[in-house]
């Protein structure tokens, strides 16, 4: 039997395993910017990383929901389009990984894996919708008329 055609690796794990493994960890190194996790994961993970990276450079609305459809995480989706991809200036080979020595218990092999460009974090502030603040406001006024109506 040869080994034609299959791509990627299965890690011992079934489909729907496997997938969410992979998700879960591109999201973790999308919100920390570096994770240190097993060689062969990081591997594995760079090669998706960096197609979502390069759909997010693209912009526009459609790539936007691609990126979200891959993650399953509309917050961090959001991260990675408006704040990390603007900040990086080339065309590929995003992230790096470093050999990080190997784990104590099954001494498997270890990889940090982090962006190359340096990636500052830029903080929105949050807003309260100005709707919010007027229905405090209409709360704010009857609750003293009901009081008062009462007595």
């Amino acid at each position: 039997m040869h080994r034609h055609g299959y791509k990627g690796r299965k890690f011992g794990r079934e489909t729907d395993q496997r997938l969410a493994l992979r998700r879960g960890l591109v999201c973790s190194l999308i919100k920390y910017q570096t994770i240190t996790t097993t060689l062969a994961r990081a591997k594995e993970i760079r090669r998706e990383a960096e197609k979502l990276i390069t759909l997010a450079k693209k912009g526009g609305l459609s790539n936007r929901r691609l990126v979200i459809s891959r993650l399953d995480d509309v917050e961090t989706a959001n991260l990675l389009v408006d704040v990390i991809a603007p900040q990086i200036t080339r065309n590929s080979g995003y992230l790096r990984i470093e050999h990080a020595g190997y784990r104590r218990g099954d001494n498997s092999e270890m990889g940090t894996i982090s962006f190359v460009d340096e990636i500052e974090m830029v903080e929105k502030p949050v807003e309260e919708p100005k709707a919010s603040e007027a229905k405090k406001a209409l709360k704010a006024e009857k609750a003293p008329k009901a009081k008062k109506e009462e007595k």
